[in-house]
Parts: structure tokens; sequence; C-alpha cells
């Protein structure tokens, strides 16, 4: 049976919408907006079960648009890092209770548009490629990827102080995390979280995917950029508050 809880769904619409908007428009940088609606009413790790195949879709839906435009000596340095970050996810799962997930989540749902704001990755004074530092960002984007989809603040904390050109960037940002998804499928499975509940949930929001994708494709000359993860930043942040609101009692 898939999951029929309303309040699931109030979450999970807008927050399927915003992904694909954000992967189609915008790098996918809200991508980690997802997890932490959707953990306000089921479990984190049901959450990112559900949203996997729905952002593997996302990814094969955008990735035409951005073909060959991406990065590929930049990639060379990111996706080895990445693939660290999801192997040390995979043999580390279960050590954490589904109340410390959710304050995990809570703290990059609120560390992200902290870190945004205050311009601490415009502050990084790297001002090319570096693989020390792509390793390190990029393996903790796979980490944090593997955990709850929320790989996208380390690894702007890298890409950002490069000041590529746009369209490069969303293109480099879009294949990394098409190869990201597509490597956690296996340990997912393998970690029994692609249940038959999970999978036709999932199969019932995919529909949403091409709409908030190619939304997203439409947006990206025509709303203000800034103004755009203003507003989403200011929702991850409220959701992230929530999250850590209801969870940390169970610290105590």
């Amino acid at each position: 049976m898939l999951i029929t809880d309303p309040l699931f769904y109030a979450a999970a619409v807008p927050a399927v919408l915003l992904t694909g908007i954000s992967k189609g428009g915008f790098g996918g940088a809200l991508g980690g907006v997802a997890v932490p609606l959707m953990a306000l009413a089921v479990s984190p790790l049901q959450a990112a079960a559900v949203m996997l195949p729905i952002l593997c879709l996302m990814d094969v839906v955008g990735f035409r648009a951005y073909f060959r435009k991406w990065d590929t000596d930049n990639l060379k340095i990111m996706l080895p890092g990445a693939l660290a970050g999801i192997a040390i996810g995979a043999l580390t799962f279960g050590m954490l209770s589904e109340s410390a997930i959710r304050l995990l989540i809570g703290g990059l749902a609120i560390a992200f548009p902290i870190n945004n704001w205050l311009g601490l990755a415009a502050k990084q004074h790297a001002a090319g490629r570096s693989v020390g530092k792509g390793m390190f960002w990029c393996a903790l984007s796979g980490l944090t990827s593997f955990i709850a989809h929320a790989g996208g603040p380390p690894v702007m904390v890298y890409m950002l102080p490069q000041r590529m050109d746009k369209v490069r960037y969303v293109a480099t940002i879009s294949v990394f995390f098409a190869f990201v998804n597509a490597a956690k499928l296996a340990p997912y499975a393998w970690l029994g979280q692609f249940s038959q509940d999970n999978l036709a949930t999932s199969l019932v929001l995919a529909p949403l995917v091409p709409i908030g994708v190619y939304f997203g494709m439409w947006l990206q000359d025509k709303v203000n950029t800034v103004w755009f993860y203003r507003i989403a930043q200011a929702g991850l942040l409220v959701t992230g508050m929530q999250l850590i609101y209801k969870d940390i009692g169970h610290l105590f």
C-alpha cells in the first residue's frame, strides 16, 4: 500500500515541484528541501527512499537541456569524492536513530540558507579548480546526499567561488547529481529502502516531475533568481526549525 496520509501529500507535492523547478533551472541547489518537508509527516528514511526514484527521473528529464555544457575537468575531481561520501553513508546507515537523523536534516536545512545569507560560500578564496577542496566538499556532498538528498550546500561551497558561466555551472551541478543519484540506487536497494509502499508512492508523485523541471527551465530567464532563492530558503529555514523543535526533546 502506498502512503495515504493527506499531510504527507500536502508536504510532498510542493516539495517535488520545488525540487523540479530548482533542478530544471537553478542547478538543483534547493533539492534538499524535499526530505525535510516530507519528514514532517513520515520517517526521514522513508522520505529519502521515496524521493530517490523521483530525483533520478528529474535527472533524465533535465539532462538533454544541458547536454555537453558541463565542466568535464571539474567533474573528474568531484565525482570520485562524491562516491567516497556515498560509500561512507551506506556503511554507516542505521547507526543513528530516526530522531537523530531528523535533527541532522533539520540542521542542514537551517545551515543552507544561513550559509547563503551570510555569503560564506562566496567568501571562499579558491579562484579555480582544486583537487583537495573539490574532493573534500564533494565527499561531504555525497554523504549528505545519501542521508537526505541534501548534497547541494557542500558542493556549492566548492563551485560558487569559481564564478563560471551560469549555464556551465547549472549543467555541471546537474550532471554531478545525476551520477550521484544513480550511484545511490544500488546501496538503497541493498539496504531495503525500496519497499513496495515507497515505490508506489514515488510512482504517484512521478507525474509532477516534468511539470516542475520544465517550469524551472522556463523560469530560468524570466524570474529574478535572487528572490526565488530568498523565498525558498526562508521556507527551508522554517522547515528545519520545525524538525528540530519536533525531535530535540528525544535527546534529553
